[in-house]
């Protein structure tokens, strides 16, 4: 697989989480860093995210995971650094009462189609976002979804190990 850059969600993906596992498992995957995962602050991740794309030596591919998919909206109405698309998994609706207030300044994404290829993968149970939600934020954003079952969050208490399922879903997305 060519570049790809993990954006987790609040807390950063501990070490359950299948974007960690993968992290760890394939060296063409790297991290973005902003400078605090509890206490998000859209700027700053938002230059993050700059600085992670920029240090690419080609347009890389983008792996989020719930809050960091609001991210990319945001990012990509900012920026005009190319990537080869998103894996946007578990996008959050800002409008639940589950939403974190910590995340506020996320709270408002793009809602016009994103200017990359992308795709939303979205379980059926997610206590964040509806299946309605994802597909509503697919066809604005312009997204291909799939709905992957009952898979909670789709985090680590997801207990989904190295989600092999997204992996191929990653693979298949980044080869296009």
């Amino acid at each position: 697989m060519k570049d790809a850059i993990i954006l987790p969600g609040i807390g950063g993906s501990g070490a359950s989480h299948w974007q960690s596992i993968w992290e760890e498992r394939h060296p063409s995957l790297r991290r973005f860093e902003p400078a605090d995962w509890n206490k998000p602050e859209l700027d700053d991740w938002c230059e993050a995210l700059e600085r992670a794309v920029a240090a690419s030596a080609e347009p890389p591919v983008l792996v989020a995971h719930s809050l960091a998919c609001l991210l990319v909206a945001h990012w990509q109405a900012r920026s005009g650094t190319q990537v080869n698309g998103a894996l946007l998994v578990a996008v959050p609706d800002p409008a639940s009462d589950a939403f974190p207030p910590e995340a506020s300044d996320f709270a408002d994404p793009p809602r016009a189609p994103l200017r990359f290829r992308s795709l939303i993968v979205a379980s059926t149970d997610d206590p964040y976002g509806t299946t309605d939600h994802a597909r509503d934020m697919a066809a604005r954003w312009g997204s291909d979804i799939v709905l992957a079952g009952a898979l909670g969050h789709i985090n680590g208490s997801s207990r989904l190990g190295d989600w092999p399922d997204g992996w191929a879903l990653l693979r298949e997305f980044a080869s296009k």
